[in-house]
Formats: structure tokens, C-alpha cells, sequence
């Protein structure tokens, strides 16, 4: 049997109604488990929860596509790139919301930001009425039978403990009481860049990579099925490392990214706006002071940084024996502007910041493969149950990953969507992104001819066909902001007290 015919004889005409859209969506994965299963066999974890896989979980925080296998040309990761060679790499994934609170909440609770109206980093999901009481991916998997545990950012801010049988608090070195390189009065205090006299064992992400290192092989040999969640800060700023990392990348060296100073000029002024990061460094000070290669170094420094952290659990997991029936999923929350689009963080609707690592690897998974379909975060759930034979959660609204998983070249018939504040929404296909604001402004980009999303093609009438497909997957359904909804970090949102210090730098 091949997913190949089947999801061809499932692909949906095209249409407008979601409802529609939901139920295919839930058919087909429900038929697509089942020929999953007659696929795959997983070794048993325990005899009382025959062929359900361990599930390695490992969040990184902030990472963009700058790591070897999605094509960065100097980046060193060698382990997450040894990962993706063990499983399916994702290349066309695409975070749900480009911060981090509801990057999480969304891919955590099943649902779009634009269904629970968590736009912005707060407030968390416990707080409000509408996700109060809403089960997590780590609840569901707990209610099955699985042990779940946990150390570092797993949601934005404080741990959710209902969700876990475990939590480890996060310990080791972040940050001191002394910026080092940005140092602009009002400026944020965690954003700075440069080379610690720290330790690597002594700062954060090691230790809870080591913690998680130490855990797997006492895990592997439980009764229950784990569930273990590592979660990353670096590569978000205080973007601080040692040295040794820094030396993998001397400056004459850095390869700056493709940043056109008029790149702006066919934007729309919404978009400029809404992506604004008060907090984040003006653009044109960055150039300036030529800080900007100096960040760019630091991040890469970084990203390798975490890359190491990544390989001590990936070769713990191995020497316990439980690789084999351990499905390992890595993917970070969104990703992250380094001078393109003339913005340095998030907060953005364009492929910098939308784009992230998704990588599965494990049991019944296929190998050393990339998948190039269009997929999100919010598809994460949803395959991990498949893959554990769990049962389908009907009011998810991802897909499972299944097919692609077996076969790559499976299409899938979703885009992926990227939500911004109330009614600002970019659908990503396998080929175009299409952008629209709240006030109805547009940008569309060619990924084929113009990867880096250079020419806003919304008013060339050639692509006129193209643009009406795209805006059929526009949400329907625009929910409210969720109450007291703060840290949009964006003038059309107003202004949060915590950035009145910003607003300050912002004004000089």
C-alpha cells in the first residue's frame, strides 16, 4: 500500500468551508493511522502498553533555519543535522505564531491563535476563560499512559504542572548583572550579544541537557512509556556563549544575510508597523555602529552552542538502548530576523521568522530524507499520537504527519498559516506566501524565483489566480484578543508599560 495513492484519492477540491476542511481532515487521518499500523510495528516499551514509543521532545527557542541541514552554508550543528539524516526533516515548516507565548500555546493546545485569541506573550493560557480548562499535548498523553517530564522553556514562562508527572527546575548561568555590547540607555536587559567567561557546564542549556542526559537511561528501563520535554533558551538573546564557540566563526568569515537597504520600499505600511520590535535594536544603528556582523557572529556561536547541548541527550538515548523505540521530535517556536526585512528579532510574517527546524526521527519513520510540503507546528500533536497509535483528538486542528513520514513525497493539501494580532494572516504553500492585513493590504512572494521575499508580487496581475487560491485558507474564524492581551511589542497594539523604557530608546 502508498500513502501516495491514497492522500491523492483524499485530496480535497477547492473550498471555502473550514467545517468541510476539518472533517476531511480528520477522515483522512483517520484512514491514513490505519494503514499506518498495518505498516509499523514498535517494539514494546512495557507489557502492559504494547508497541507505544518513548517520545523525546526538544524545543529550541528562537532558532531560525540557519543550521546545516536546511541549507545554511557555514553554520556548524553536526548533531541536529545527524538527526535529520536518522528521520524526515521538514524544510517548509512554519511556526503558527511568530512569538513565543502563542507559538507554544498553539502547537501545546491543538488550535490556531486566530480560534482562542492568543495573539501576544500574555496572557498565559491558564489565565483566561476561553484555555483555562483546555487539555495540553502533554495532559493527553499522560491520560494514555505515559510517564511525561520535563526541564526548560517548554511554554513561555512558567511551567504548566498539571501537564507533567515531573518538573525540573532549570538551573546554571544565563546571564550576569553587565551587558556587554548593547549598552543604548532604555535598551532591553536581555538583549546583548558577545563572549562569557562562563563555563559551557555551568550555564543553563548545558545543565539541562546533562539533567536530560542523566534522566533517559532511568526512564528507558520504567514501566510506563516517557514523555520527556527539553526546552532550550538559546539561541533568544542574551545571545551570550564562550569563546571556543565564537571561534568556530572568525569575523573576516561571517557571511552577512541578504538584507537590500530598499527592501521595504513594496512592503506594506502595516506590515513594517506590525512587525516593529520596540525592545530589539533599530536597524540603522546596528549598521552603524557595525554591531551587526558582531550579532550575527553571536548567534551562530549560539545555535552551535545548543547544537552540542542537542547531541549529549541524542547520545544518551542511544547508549540506553532506547533508541530504537524513542520517536525524537526537534522543532523551535519560531524563527528570527538578523537585518532582513531591516528588523533584528520576530514579530514578523515573512519566511525569516516564520520558517523552523521540524525534525522527527524514530521508529516506522522513514530516513535521511527532506520533506518539502508545506507544515506547522500545530501538526505536531497529532503525529505524535499517530505514531504512539493513540487515539485521534477530533478538535485538533493540525494534521498528522504520518503519510509524509513513511513517504516524503506524499502531498499534503493544507498550507500552513502564520497569525499575527486579529486578521493578520500569511498562508504558506509548497511554492508562494501570501500576506494579509487587517486593513486588507497584501504581499505575496514566489519562493521558486525569489526565496529571500524580495518582490512583493500582490499587484502583478499574473499572479491574480495564484493570490485567490492562496486566500481561500484565510481563517474565517478571527477571534478577539484574549483579556488583558499585553507584550504585542507593536505601536498599532498600543504600548505596554514594560516598554516605556524602550519607547524612550525608541525616541532618541
Amino acid at each position: 500500500m502508498r500513502f501516495l495513492t491514497m492522500g491523492s484519492l483524499l485530496t480535497p477540491l477547492k473550498r471555502n468551508n473550514q467545517e468541510i476542511q476539518k472533517t476531511m481532515r480528520n477522515y483522512r487521518t483517520t484512514l491514513l493511522c490505519a494503514a499506518f499500523a498495518l505498516l509499523s510495528a514498535f517494539t514494546a516499551n512495557a507489557a502492559d502498553n504494547p508497541g507505544k514509543p518513548n517520545i523525546l521532545f526538544i524545543s529550541i527557542d528562537d532558532m531560525n533555519d540557519w543550521i546545516g541541514c536546511m541549507g545554511h552554508p557555514r553554520v556548524k550543528t553536526p548533531h541536529i543535522d545527524a538527526l535529520a539524516k536518522r528521520g524526515v526533516n521538514f524544510t517548509n515548516a512554519h511556526c503558527q505564531a511568530p512569538i513565543c507565548n502563542p507559538s507554544r500555546v498553539s502547537m501545546l493546545l491543538g488550535k490556531l491563535p486566530s480560534t482562542t485569541g492568543h495573539y501576544f506573550l500574555a496572557p498565559r493560557f491558564r489565565e483566561v476563560e476561553v484555555t483555562k480548562d483546555s487539555e495540553t499535548l502533554f495532559q493527553f498523553f499522560r491520560s494514555h499512559g505515559y510517564y511525561l517530564s520535563t526541564m526548560g522553556k517548554i511554554f513561555h514562562g512558567r511551567v504548566d504542572a498539571d501537564s507533567f508527572d515531573h518538573v525540573e527546575k532549570s538551573r546554571g548561568w544565563r546571564r550576569g548583572t553587565e551587558k556587554l555590547r548593547y549598552n543604548v540607555e532604555g535598551s532591553h536587559p536581555l538583549w546583548d550579544w558577545g563572549i562569557v567567561d562562563v563555563p559551557d557546564e555551568e550555564q543553563r542549556d548545558y545543565q539541562t541537557a546533562a539533567w536530560a542526559a542523566g534522566e533517559i537511561p532511568k526512564l528507558a528501563k520504567a514501566e510506563k512509556p516517557f514523555f520527556l520535554a527539553v526546552g532550550f533558551a538559546l539561541p533568544h538573546v542574551p545571545l551570550y556563549v564562550s569563546k571556543k564557540w565564537f571561534d568556530l566563526y572568525p569575523l573576516d568569515e561571517i557571511q552577512m544575510p541578504l538584507a537590500p537597504t530598499d527592501d521595504l520600499s513594496d512592503v506594506p505600511k502595516i506590515g513594517i508597523d506590525l512587525s516593529l520590535n520596540l525592545t530589539a535594536p533599530r536597524d540603522e544603528w546596528m549598521r552603524k555602529t557595525k554591531e551587526d556582523i558582531h550579532m550575527v557572529r553571536a548567534y551562530l556561536a549560539a545555535n552551535s552552542f545548543v547544537d552540542q547541548c542537542v547531541g549529549l541527550i541524542l547520545d544518551s538515548l542511544q547508549e540506553s538502548g532506547a533508541e530504537e523505540n524513542t520517536v525524537v521530535v526537534l522543532w523551535s517556536d519560531h524563527g528570527f530576523h538578523l537585518g532582513e526585512k531591516k528588523k533584528w528579532a520576530k514579530r514578523g510574517l515573512w519566511e525569516r521568522t516564520t520558517r523552523v527546524p521540524l525534525i522527527f526521527a524514530g521508529p516506522g519513520i522513514a530516513e535521511n530524507v527532506v520533506c518539502p510540503e508545506p507544515v506547522g507546528l500545530i501538526d505536531v500533536w497529532p503525529t505524535l499520537s499517530a505514531l504512539s497509535k493513540l487515539p485521534v483528538k477530533s478538535d485538533l486542528e493540525g494534521e498528522s504527519l504520518v503519510p509524509q513520514l513513511v513517504d516524503p513525497t506524499v502531498e499534503r493539501a493544507d498550507p500552513s498559516i502564520t497569525t499575527f494580532g486579529k486578521d493578520n494572516h500569511s498562508i504558506r504553500s509548497k511554492r508562494f506566501r501570501y500576506t494579509r492585513y487587517y486593513d486588507g493590504s497584501e504581499e505575496f512572494y514566489d519562493h521558486q524565483n525569489d526565496s529571500n521575499e524580495l518582490i512583493n508580487l500582490a499587484s502583478n496581475p499574473e499572479y491574480k489566480k495564484q493570490i485567490e487560491e492562496h486566500k481561500k485558507w484565510l481563517p474565517s474564524v478571527n477571534a478577539e484578543p484574549v483579556p488583558n492581551s499585553r507584550g504585542s511589542d507593536s505601536p498599532l497594539y498600543g504600548e505596554d508599560k514594560g516598554l516605556k523604557a524602550a519607547m524612550k530608546q525608541k525616541k532618541k
